[in-house]
Order: C-alpha cells, then sequence, then structure tokens
C-alpha cells in the first residue's frame, strides 16, 4: 500500500472515530512487545496477579496481535472519555467514576462495530477484531505505542491534555496504515500517587502490585476481606480512584458527553447510612446496566460491611 494511500486510510479512521465520540485514536504496527515482556513475566513471577488467574493465560497472546488476530497487521487504539460532571457526595461509601453509568463495554462494543462498518464501507474488505477490555491484549502499552499518552508511575495512561479518566479500546486489523510514535514520558519527579495509594499498592514507581490494589479486594477477590486490610480502604466499595484523583495531570480532566456514563440520580444522593441500608430492589434499580454488577450485591454488602 503506498504511504499516501496509508496515510489517506488512517485519516478516515481517525476522522470517523471522533465522530462517534471518542477522545483520541492512534496507530501502531501489530508487532511483538519487546520491552512489555520481561515486565509482564517479572510482575507473574512475583504474583502480582493475586488471584486473578486469568493473567496467566494466553502470555504469547498477550505480547503479540498477530497471534490473537490472524494476519494483524495494525493496532488501532481509541480513547473514551468517562470523566463525571458530578460525584458522589461526600458522606459516602465511593465507588469508581468509571462505574457510574451503564456497563462500558457494550457501550464501546457498539462503537467499535461502527467504526468497523465504516472501515469496511470506505476502505474495503478488512478483517480484524474489536477488544475492549475483555481478551489477553495489553491496552495501554498499545496506546502509548499509538502516542495516545505515557504510562505513569501508577501504571494508568497519562496524557497532557486531558490526564487519564478514559477507557481504552483496539481494533486489531490486516492492513498497513500509517503508524503514530510514542510520546514522552512527563511523570517527573512528581511522586503524588506513589504517596497517596491507601494499600501502597504502587510498590515503585510504574509498578503496582495488583493483589494489594483497593480495586482487587472490592472487584476480583471473591473470598473474605483480609483482616489486616481493615481501615485502609479510604471508604472505597467498588474500585478505586486515588491514584487517579491525587494526579496532577487530571486537573485538565473534561466532563463527558456520553449520556450512557450518567449515573442513575440515586447513585449521588446516597449518603453511608443508604449505601448501609441497601436492598437488593434498590441495588438492581440503581445499578441496572452498571459494572458494578460485577461484584454483585453480596459482593457489595460484603465490602460495605468491611468498611463499618
Amino acid at each position: 500500500m503506498t504511504l499516501n494511500l496509508k496515510q489517506k486510510n488512517s485519516d478516515l479512521i481517525k476522522t470517523e472515530a471522533k465522530r462517534l465520540g471518542f477522545l483520541s485514536c492512534g496507530i501502531s504496527k501489530a508487532d511483538f512487545l519487546e520491552e512489555e515482556a520481561p515486565r509482564l513475566e517479572k510482575w507473574l513471577n512475583k504474583n502480582m496477579h493475586g488471584e486473578m488467574g486469568y493473567m496467566e493465560n494466553h502470555f504469547d497472546k498477550r505480547l503479540d496481535p498477530r497471534k490473537l488476530v490472524e494476519g494483524s497487521k495494525s493496532v488501532i487504539s481509541l480513547l473514551l472519555n468517562y470523566y463525571p460532571e458530578e460525584t458522589q457526595r461526600e458522606d459516602a461509601y465511593k465507588i469508581s467514576k468509571y462505574a457510574y453509568g451503564q456497563d462500558y463495554h457494550h457501550i464501546i462494543k457498539n462503537k467499535l462495530r461502527q467504526l468497523q462498518e465504516f472501515i469496511t464501507e470506505e476502505i474495503g474488505e478488512v478483517n480484524g477484531r474489536a477488544f475492549v477490555d475483555s481478551a489477553p491484549v495489553l491496552d495501554k502499552a498499545w496506546a502509548a505505542k499509538s502516542g495516545l499518552g505515557w504510562i505513569g508511575k501508577n501504571s494508568n495512561l497519562l496524557t497532557q491534555q486531558v490526564g487519564s479518566f478514559y477507557f481504552i479500546a483496539e481494533l486489531i486489523v490486516d492492513i498497513e496504515l500509517e503508524y503514530d510514535h510514542a510520546v514522552t514520558d512527563h511523570c517527573g519527579t512528581c511522586t503524588a500517587c506513589l504517596d497517596a495509594c491507601p494499600t501502597q499498592a504502587i510498590v515503585e514507581p510504574y509498578v503496582v502490585d495488583g493483589s494489594k490494589c483497593i480495586s482487587y479486594f472490592t472487584i476480583e477477590l471473591k473470598n473474605e476481606l483480609p483482616n489486616e486490610m481493615k481501615g485502609s480502604f479510604d471508604d472505597w466499595m467498588f474500585g478505586c480512584d486515588v491514584c487517579q484523583d491525587v494526579c496532577p495531570w487530571n486537573r485538565f480532566s473534561k466532563s463527558h458527553n456520553e449520556p450512557l456514563f450518567n449515573p442513575h440520580p440515586e447513585l449521588l444522593s446516597m449518603s453511608k447510612k443508604d449505601w448501609e441500608e441497601i436492598t437488593l430492589e434498590v441495588f438492581q434499580k440503581v445499578f441496572k446496566k452498571s459494572a458494578v454488577k460485577r461484584t454483585k450485591f453480596s459482593g457489595l454488602t460484603r465490602n460495605i460491611e468491611f468498611l463499618k
């Protein structure tokens, strides 16, 4: 494919991504992630994935999209903003902002499907697969490789323009496109995220021990919560945003414009007492299509009990 055609197709894809509401779009060559391989291996060997056994599966596919999608040549990375206009009241048990509205998997999958259809209509028969946090794909690594930001000391993707409150998704396709370049790291000497983490899960700059993270305890861990962690969850009952909330780059976060990410009104008005008395009926109403359903009513009430 000629350079001009690759550039033209890349521009078409990025323009359509913008039209569909994505914050930004970057493209990189589908190749082996050389730098990430030893990092991932070391992280797994140190058991920093805790009981998330699935992290050990498909090691090769995680590092090489060509093993995941046959014939793939390009990884199209996309960001979708979820920063809310309003947050929960001060005297409430907290849930991560990404879970305020409807489950992002369905919303983003739908947008990716539209983007795929557009590519087929405009460029021709292009084969590929869409991924939203649901397969062995190192989302942040691909987004960084595609120039959408850098991976910060809290291991989140950061951008100077909009911080880090966004979802990352990919389309892995079998055509060559014009590739973007990684941007430089702008964390500098800042250690705000390391200093603020309630459970010291950020064990060193750029390394998060997943098995110590509040998100892991409140979402992934299915057994009883460990007693030694009592009093260190900082009122988080589902996920945790501390390392993002304190990041200086997030002062540039702007609220999203996706109505489906807006929370149920009751979510923002509930106090600690309301959460402690939550019924299954209220849970089903407030979190009707939310990612909070992952932890189920029993999981959420277990977490609230632990915080009391």
